[in-house]
């Protein structure tokens, strides 16, 4: 009896064994392998319909044709910068969640600027020792990359790639296993003490391929006849800031250009160029082969963000033939990288999502040569007379701390010590700002704090500010106005050349769909979460994007 107590029990065991593995292994096969993003810096929607006569099918024809289209995709805050728009993609919240308003901000208490990824109790991993110390503790949510390694218990792997080190961080999060930028001082691929004590011994093997200096001595040249370049501005023209020296004009002797007294390098000349690029999606194959992603009993995700695309912009401009020539350039590579993945992981397995962090504005002076509204808005001459009109009504006195990014730091401790209205003081000062020329809005920080905002450019406004981070006074400049600053393009405003960004979602079990309803940025990390059966990010607020609508 005892003896078939037993030998039941034992098939008992084994039928619930095979029941689970088979429910795991059904489970298993209804997500993706691997998640990819692919983060364009400054690329506008409207990239994708007016250099399509210039690209070849295999790369953003491809995703197009073939992949999950959403054609009415946009930021949802004011200012919008690198760091704001890689830490809303992978958190799915906004800057007055995540905390990272802007590249920038100004610390009330510490009184001094602050970089969104700067943090003095980390030190660079693999650079020189001139390298800054970076990490994300000042992102006040998790990614969705941590909510997949929470998960998973740490399974999965998340690594994230950029030139740039606050697009790596920022959207690889707090947990990723390897987070890696572009050191300009050595030409290598570095990280944080925070992430990792050493590098693996595959970066370490790639940086000694020395592909920046390979890159840097090669011709910048067009990759086609410069009469197919369509619906762009002459290769020379006024609007254009140009390299080195103010070259703006093919073909770029990158070697020349890079050398110093003919000894050394000038690696920061690859951030400008669509070599930048190349190096990039070299080394996420790289990430793939050697950290065996895709292939691993959790899933994996790889982000990659290109910064190439935004140096070039601000230097050539939106309307430009070297912008062209280098999405050109990288719609060969997004094929080449596309292939490379069908084969290596295969299509079903894997999902890819092409999006951007911001678009970008054409010019001052290109919108008045043809008739629209644009200028500069000579900030510290505002600040000046600001300055003066509230030494008037309220004697000389230093009212205002700080300016950065569009916003206004006012000296609240002397507003407090002098027994002064606060809230009146600033909207004396808000409504002298508002006769300004250039100046749309300028709100005070409280009425942002205290009110409920449902539409239109306050809103966005609302969803930049952060009461601990933000100035006292935000600004938002009439549309064709930039700061003044070394950029003769810019992005930090709420129009639409700014915030309508390209959304595709491509592989996996995706067929070819068009979306037109409107969705935003933050609806792109439910939408992972739903696909992978996993908690949004704390703080996400965004809505999951349904595939059958």
């Amino acid at each position: 009896m005892k003896r078939e107590i037993t030998k039941k029990h034992l098939i008992f065991s084994l039928c619930l064994l095979f029941f689970q593995f088979h429910s795991i292994r059904s489970f298993t096969d209804e997500i993706p392998r691997l998640i990819v993003f692919l983060v364009v810096d400054q690329m506008k929607y409207e990239y994708l319909e007016r250099f399509r006569e210039n690209l070849r099918y295999g790369g953003f024809k491809k995703l197009q044709d073939e992949g999950l289209f959403c054609k009415n995709a946009y930021l949802n805050y004011a200012y919008t910068s690198t760091a704001s728009g890689h830490a809303t993609i992978f958190t799915g919240s906004v800057p007055s969640v995540h905390g990272i308003v802007s590249n920038y901000w100004y610390d009330f208490l510490k009184k001094q600027k602050v970089f969104c990824v700067e943090d003095k109790s980390a030190y660079p991993i693999g650079g020189g020792t001139t390298a800054d110390s970076y990490s994300p503790k000042n992102l006040l949510t998790n990614t969705i990359g941590d909510q997949l390694r929470l998960h998973t218990n740490f399974k999965s792997k998340v690594i994230s790639i950029s030139l740039k080190e606050r697009a790596a961080i920022l959207s690889g999060g707090k947990t990723a296993n390897i987070v890696c930028w572009f050191d300009t001082k050595t030409g290598n691929f570095i990280t944080s003490s925070y992430y990792l004590k050493e590098l693996p011994s595959w970066l370490l093997e790639f940086n000694k391929k020395k592909l920046p200096s390979y890159y840097l001595n090669k011709l910048w040249s067009l990759s086609e006849n410069i009469s197919n370049y369509k619906n762009v501005l002459p290769d020379t023209n006024k609007y254009e800031k140009g390299l080195i020296n103010s070259q703006n004009v093919f073909p770029y002797d990158l070697g020349y250009i890079t050398s110093k007294n003919n000894k050394n390098q000038d690696y920061s000349i690859l951030l400008y160029t669509p070599y930048g690029n190349t190096i990039l999606f070299e080394l996420a194959k790289y990430a793939i082969l050697n950290e065996n992603l895709g292939k691993n009993e959790t899933p994996d995700m790889l982000i990659i963000s290109l910064s190439a695309t935004d140096y070039i912009g601000h230097l050539f401009g939106p309307r430009s033939v070297e912008l062209l020539d280098t999405y050109i350039k990288l719609d060969q590579e997004l094929n080449s990288f596309l292939t490379f993945l069908e084969t290596n992981i295969g299509k079903k397995n894997f999902l890819f999502i092409l999006t951007s962090d911001h678009g970008v504005m054409d010019s001052p002076i290109y919108l008045n040569d043809n008739n629209f509204n644009g200028g500069i808005f000579k900030q510290d001459y505002a600040l000046v007379l600001l300055k003066t009109y509230l030494n008037a009504i309220y004697g000389e006195n230093d009212w205002i701390l700080y300016y950065t990014n569009l916003q206004i730091y006012l000296n609240k401790t002397l507003i407090e010590d002098l027994k002064l209205d606060y809230k009146e003081f600033v909207d004396k000062a808000a409504f002298f700002l508002n006769q300004i020329s250039g100046v749309a809005y300028a709100i005070p920080s409280y009425s942002l704090h205290l009110n409920s905002f449902s539409q239109d450019f306050l809103k966005l406004l609302q969803n930049s500010y952060h009461p601990k981070r933000s100035g006292d006074i935000l600004l938002i400049l009439e549309y064709g106005f930039k700061e003044d600053n070394s950029y003769l393009f810019d992005h930090n405003s709420p129009y639409t050349c700014n915030t309508h960004i390209p959304l595709i979602f491509y592989g996996w079990k995706l067929n070819k769909t068009i979306i037109y309803k409107k969705v935003y940025i933050t609806d792109i990390v439910p939408t992972i979460a739903n696909i992978l059966s996993i908690d949004v990010p704390d703080g996400c607020f965004g809505n999951p994007i349904f595939f059958d609508e």
